[in-house]
């Protein structure tokens, strides 16, 4: 569990950028606290210790900074990494997930063979905006046949409605900080 301290700990280590990537926006720039070794670290330790209990077999990381947060969460919990990349980027056969945006489309990719039928799954990503990245790949894990357990973020954007179109997938979300 995270408490509140640890909380407000972690927001001061994330700025916000105004205008990127574009103006209008305003980025959370996450890179201050990966610089900070123990700060890095709670955020990682304190993800690991609640899905502990949870039998996760693997960890779905989103391109790219799910990465970042995957790949140590998946060694906390004794499990293996699986990415989830943007088309053309994976080796091997892929299955492709498209999804709505803004304006126009998007997709993601999967190998075909990532996934064993049953497999309980922890989707990690940095951060859950609108929720359209993290609804394509928990559409990726179930036709797969892996059962996503819940997804997990560093930070959620509240006022963007991402909680809500993840909810609507049937599926729960943990994130650490909240804006």
């Amino acid at each position: 569990m995270i408490t509140a301290e640890q909380s407000a700990l972690i927001k001061t280590y994330i700025r916000d950028i105004p205008d990127f990537p574009k103006p209008g926006i305003v980025f959370k720039d996450i890179t201050p606290l990966m610089k900070d070794q123990a700060v890095f670290r709670l955020a990682v330790e304190t993800i690991v210790e609640r899905y502990k209990r949870f039998d996760i077999d693997l960890v779905v990381g989103i391109e790219s900074r799910g990465f970042i947060f995957g790949a140590p969460i998946s060694y906390g919990l004794e499990c293996g990494f699986i990415p989830v990349r943007k088309p053309g980027k994976l080796p091997y056969e892929t299955r492709r997930q498209e999804y709505e945006l803004e304006y126009g489309t998007d997709a993601l990719e999967m190998h075909v063979d990532a996934i064993e039928t049953g497999s309980r799954i922890l989707i990690v990503d940095d951060l859950l905006a609108t929720g359209g990245t993290v609804s394509a790949t928990t559409d990726l894990v179930r036709a797969a046949g892996g059962e996503v357990v819940e997804a997990t973020f560093l930070v959620e954007l509240s006022f963007l409605g991402g909680r809500e179109r993840v909810a609507a997938k049937g599926l729960d979300i943990f994130p650490l900080v909240t804006f």
